[in-house]
């Protein structure tokens, strides 16, 4: 079974409207977008023209035997318009990410990034090691004359060359944006006052990995023996009647409910306040046996395979939280999860290979299905 990670709520962000990063994942809100100018076409409703809400910015790199992609977001819109809350069209899921440039190969890249961490994270702690002792605290009784000057001197040599070559690098880079800007073909993302964009609250999420008790693991296994209960069944009415007047209701024991829901229901009571579920690649939670086939990649023309699906909990945060007037509040939703299948090569359009002038991001359109009560 893939491992799930589960999209778990943090704090509620103080201003609604306030800006992150797009290494942020987060609920509601407005996007972070890894570069001013991205061309994400129009963000309007498809059914009804009104402007979508972000929904979910999730952080989401991949990293794989044959595909590494560190700089991937995934980024889920939707419209609270009264009518549109079961339009396929009201929903858009875009998947933002940074090709790597032609001199750059996995292995390279990979070995300098993580030689950059090291040398941030062995500075650190040689700086932490000299000052402090074994309790990681600087004591009362710190012996002065133990510390080697030499060694502190050289710390702090590296920790003023780290900052310095970090400081270049940011200035580079942000001369390197503000040209990329001029010279962009990208559509720029319409600027609106703060008044006139819709968002919905928002939150931060914290990723927990799924774990299943027993008692949730045995109710697969259960199926088949909750098959031949209903086989089984005694018809005396009576007697049928008898015995659920003794009996509380449990999930697990009506004979009549969908064996696919009992399994959604299962987990979701493990977790009660998984916002969304993850799995690059593995199997969707269904809410119910009927699920849509997400069409192939619009690009390349492969298979999109499912990656994440939002979790019925997430309503009830968005809605408890609306205001009703700054905020906007998904209270026409009624969905019971919300599928999101993404292109399983990850692919990125031709012509952006081909322009190094958007600085090698990419954004493609990804598909959402989603299963209702």
């Amino acid at each position: 079974m893939s491992k799930v990670v589960l999209g778990m709520p943090g704090p509620w962000a103080k201003n609604y409207r306030e800006v992150a990063d797009h290494y942020t994942t987060k609920i509601g809100g407005l996007p972070d977008w890894p570069i001013p100018d991205v061309d994400v076409g129009s963000l309007e409703c498809g059914a009804c023209g009104s402007r979508l809400c972000l929904v979910v910015q999730l952080y989401a790199p991949v990293f794989g035997d044959a595909l590494n992609i560190e700089e991937r977001i995934i980024y889920v819109f939707g419209c609270t318009m009264q009518s549109c809350g079961s339009n396929p069209l009201s929903w858009r899921v875009l998947r933002v990410q940074k090709l790597k440039s032609e001199e750059e190969s996995p292995s390279h890249e990979g070995v300098t990034s993580l030689e950059t961490s090291s040398a941030l994270i062995s500075s650190d702690h040689c700086l932490e090691d000299i000052l402090t002792h074994d309790s990681g605290k600087l004591g009362d009784d710190v012996n002065v004359d133990d510390i080697d000057l030499k060694e502190l001197g050289r710390a702090l040599s590296e920790a003023a060359n780290l900052v310095s070559h970090s400081r270049k690098q940011s200035s580079r880079s942000r001369k390197k944006r503000e040209t990329i800007k001029k010279k962009s073909p990208f559509k720029s993302i319409p600027k609106l006052t703060e008044s006139n964009i819709p968002v919905l609250p928002c939150f931060y999420i914290y990723p927990q990995e799924e774990l299943l008790s027993g008692h949730v693991t045995a109710v697969c296994s259960n199926y088949s023996s909750l098959s031949l209960k209903e086989k089984e069944c005694d018809l005396d009415d009576n007697k049928e009647k008898d015995t659920w007047e003794e009996e509380s209701y449990e999930y697990d024991r009506a004979l009549f409910v969908d064996r696919t829901f009992l399994k959604f229901k299962k987990r979701m009571d493990s977790y009660p306040e998984q916002s969304f579920r993850y799995s690059y690649g593995g199997k969707p939670l269904l809410a119910s046996k009927e699920l849509e086939v997400p069409a192939s990649c619009v690009l390349c023309g492969g298979f999109r395979h499912y990656e994440m699906q939002l979790m019925p909990s997430l309503l009830y945060f968005l809605r408890e939280a609306s205001d009703g007037s700054l905020t906007h509040s998904p209270e026409h939703w009624n969905w019971m999860t919300l599928l999101v299948y993404t292109c399983s090569q990850n692919c990125s359009h031709a012509k952006h290979k081909e322009d190094s002038s958007n600085n090698r991001w990419t954004v493609a359109e990804e598909a959402v299905v989603a299963q209702f009560e």
